[in-house]
């Protein structure tokens, strides 16, 4: 099978499900078993998503008249499982406290740089959302693979990440597969290359990001700058080690002929599945 031709296994489907989650836990300053430095890296990527999510979406739609057939509906299914993630995190970051932390600020930084992104035009746009689809699969095949990372967490929170990733994983192809299509023009070494630099350098401001903006939460804890940034580096890292621990699988972006499911990691997400379709069934009934 060739690059051209790998595309998301016929069996993957990419069902929006409309589920609106219990965030009360939240308005609890260390809601992650009272740990301030995990949550805070939480807190961090959950503030990223409404704004960055949304510039998915139009990423992808830019393109949306171009494909047919059945990445025609997983598109569908992308913008509207986007759509839902957005309003979710968003719905999760305005019970954080904003009188304590600096969340306005970071929501600023955050806009800011999504805006740069966007100015750049749609194919740039698509560009980062592959990139940034492939280090959030990476994250929820972490997650799937590590449970325990929300021990102790609300209820609430802890469904809603897991419903997250699980989705990030269905999905993790659907903007890539765009991207085949709209640069179906382009040699393969102009895909290979223009890819590849953008994720040299997604791959390196993405963490650093994260990792500023959890380290400016910990400091209203009273943490140093320099302690702050030390603690949120280590859980990134080392332990319980988010970005750290898939390595293997963001390299893999590297590779030549690369497309996300040559990492077939359905099974990781089964159980999940079947707890989430079964909580929308009424929905279609």
């Amino acid at each position: 099978m060739t690059a051209h031709e790998k595309t998301t296994p016929a069996e993957v489907k990419i069902p929006p499900r409309d589920i609106r989650f219990d965030f009360q836990g939240a308005k609890a300053r260390h809601w992650l078993s009272g740990d301030p430095v995990g949550t805070a890296v939480f807190n961090a990527l959950s503030l990223t998503f409404p704004d960055g999510e949304r510039m998915f979406i139009d990423a992808v739609r830019a393109y949306r008249d171009r494909v047919d057939g059945k990445l025609a509906e997983e598109v569908k299914g992308f913008i509207a499982q986007e759509s839902i993630h957005s309003r979710e995190h968003h719905t999760l970051n305005q019970l954080l406290d904003r009188d304590f932390y600096p969340v306005a600020e970071i929501e600023a930084g955050i806009k800011e740089r999504v805006g740069i992104a966007r100015s750049r035009g749609p194919m740039r746009m698509l560009l980062s959302t592959i990139a940034l689809e492939h280090i959030t699969s990476m994250m929820a095949d972490i997650h799937a693979a590590n449970q325990q990372l929300f021990d102790g967490a609300p209820a609430g929170i802890e469904r809603m990440w897991r419903w997250h990733a699980m989705e990030e994983t269905e999905h993790k192809a659907v903007a890539f597969d765009v991207f085949m299509v709209a640069t179906k023009d382009w040699t393969p070494f102009q895909r290979y290359f223009r890819r590849c630099m953008v994720m040299a350098i997604i791959g390196i401001m993405f963490p650093r990001n994260i990792a500023a903006y959890a380290a400016r939460l910990l400091e209203a804890d009273g943490y140093s700058k320099k302690d702050a940034l030390k603690a949120v580096n280590r859980f990134l890292w080392t332990e319980p080690g988010i970005f750290g621990r898939g390595g293997k699988l963001f390299f893999s972006w590297f590779r030549p002929g690369f497309h996300p499911w040559d990492h077939d990691n359905r099974a990781l997400v089964t159980t999940w599945r079947k707890e989430f379709d079964a909580d929308i069934a009424p929905a279609h009934a």
